[in-house]
């Protein structure tokens, strides 16, 4: 039984992200697709800049870098500029002038430097050819001189030290955008996934996408660049956070489509949260996050067969699990409790770390997850975390307590599709075969993930011998 509540997809509204198409690439859409295994991996080190040498960088190092700098150098323009739209396009030039010289010519001695300085006459120069405009660029430009902002020569100073990777995440979700313009904004201008990758994951034309994130732009165009005061800070990295989620859990598990799992996606979520733990060290919720990010991605290797055929949790060949990101996830989920009062992510990672702790499917220390999972649903009303509450509640008390539970949820969970999965596998272990056979082809009915439909029919199909 997979356990729902650990990089489930339940508490997302349900629409704003569906899969349909792969890939990701640097921001700036780097002239060559490269392997990105490497920027979300556990243990990866994209906290620390490291000098690279001429002669010893890789492309991988330059899509490294390029990929940590691109947020900064986004947020040092809007910061200076305003001026989102254009600001993201000279972004883009920029890093795609960086990915053809840098090769050839080595990483200059500061690499951000140069991405700001080129971004900059990049965009000053879009600025002056749109004749509305001028007035206005000569004012801000007599206000404030460009070369109190770009990368200074060799010995004069460095490039600006603040990193506004979080302030633009913060810009990204703002309040007054729909939770699926939030996704869309930060995929694009955080994320670094070009409009038609990122329409293809909605499942939309391109050019309605293209729309989609120009009003987004729009309608943070006025805001002010800054993050936000201690009053609202909690409630916007809540938003923050969610929206890191939601990417993660349709990476993982992918709404619509004929992949279970769109790697590039769940890798891009757990890259960003890396980075604004770096931003916010000591952070509860956001080291929480990334430890259950972490966890379940852990879980990978095993969760599809040789023909991308979905194997439930308790099916897995637990030796193939990634037992390095097992052990950085449960070593931030120990950190995240110690971080301050336990909250859903905090309690979401450390179920996720008994799970991934236990070396055989029998060996789950079921009751510590239910007393765990008390504690999710104490705390939020999200369905998901009910779910996973009534699973834990049947392997610990039997089949039949736990159908007591599911179906208690049945008016709250308005007909989810993973709620008849759960009654169908728990209707299964109880014996009652023609009845979990009925609920395994609702379930399967109700998902549009096709992995997940063949597996649901093929549980029915079993029970019918």
């Amino acid at each position: 039984m997979r356990e729902p509540g650990a990089g489930d997809r339940d508490r997302r509204p349900r629409g704003t992200l569906s899969a349909a198409g792969r890939g990701a690439r640097v921001p700036g859409a780097h002239p060559h697709r490269r392997r990105r295994d490497r920027l979300a991996r556990p243990g990866a080190d994209l906290e620390q800049e490291r000098p690279l040498s001429a002669d010893r960088t890789t492309d991988d190092d330059i899509e490294d870098l390029l990929r940590r700098h691109a947020p900064q150098v986004l947020g040092a323009l809007v910061r200076r500029y305003g001026h989102f739209d254009p600001a993201e396009d000279a972004v883009q030039e920029a890093l795609i002038a960086a990915a053809a010289q840098w090769p050839e010519d080595g990483v200059p001695e500061n690499p951000r430097g140069w991405l700001i300085r080129v971004a900059s006459r990049r965009l000053t120069d879009r600025l002056r050819s749109d004749e509305a405009r001028r007035r206005r660029e000569e004012t801000v430009a007599a206000l404030t001189p460009v070369d109190a902002f770009v990368s200074p020569p060799p010995g004069e100073g460095r490039a600006p030290s603040e990193d506004d990777t979080l302030t633009l995440l913060f810009l990204c979700c703002h309040p007054t955008l729909t939770p699926a313009a939030q996704i869309a904004l930060t995929l694009r201008a955080v994320g670094g996934l070009t409009t038609a990758e990122i329409a293809r994951a909605h499942l939309v034309e391109e050019a309605t996408m293209a729309q989609r994130i120009s009003r987004a732009k729009r309608a943070v165009r006025g805001a002010e660049f800054r993050r936000p005061e201690p009053e609202d800070r909690d409630r916007r990295l809540a938003a923050v956070l969610q929206v890191l989620y939601l990417i993660f859990n349709e990476g993982y598990t992918a709404t619509a489509g004929p992949d279970l799992h769109r790697t590039d996606l769940a890798r891009e979520a757990i890259r960003l949260t890396r980075s604004v733990r770096r931003l916010l060290p000591h952070e509860g919720r956001v080291t929480g996050l990334l430890a259950l990010m972490v966890l379940t991605e852990a879980r990978t290797p095993a969760r599809t067969g040789p023909d991308g055929e979905l194997i439930p949790l308790d099916e897995q060949d637990r030796a193939r699990w990634d037992r390095t990101a097992i052990a950085e996830g449960t070593a931030l989920a120990e950190k995240a409790l110690a971080q301050g009062p336990a909250g859903d992510y905090q309690l979401q990672a450390a179920i996720a770390a008994l799970h991934d702790e236990a070396g055989r499917a029998e060996d789950t220390d079921w009751p510590q997850i239910l007393a765990l999972y008390e504690l999710l649903v104490h705390r939020t009303p999200d369905p998901a975390a009910a779910l996973g509450r009534a699973v834990a509640v049947a392997m610990v008390h039997g089949p039949r307590a736990g159908l007591v539970e599911v179906d208690a949820l049945a008016g709250a969970s308005g007909g989810h599709y993973r709620l008849d999965a759960v009654r169908a596998h728990l209707l299964e272990r109880a014996g009652d075969h023609d009845a979990a056979r009925t609920a395994y082809l609702a379930a399967a009915d109700g998902t549009l993930s096709e992995p997940e439909a063949r597996y649901l029919r093929a549980r029915a199909d079993r029970l019918r011998l």
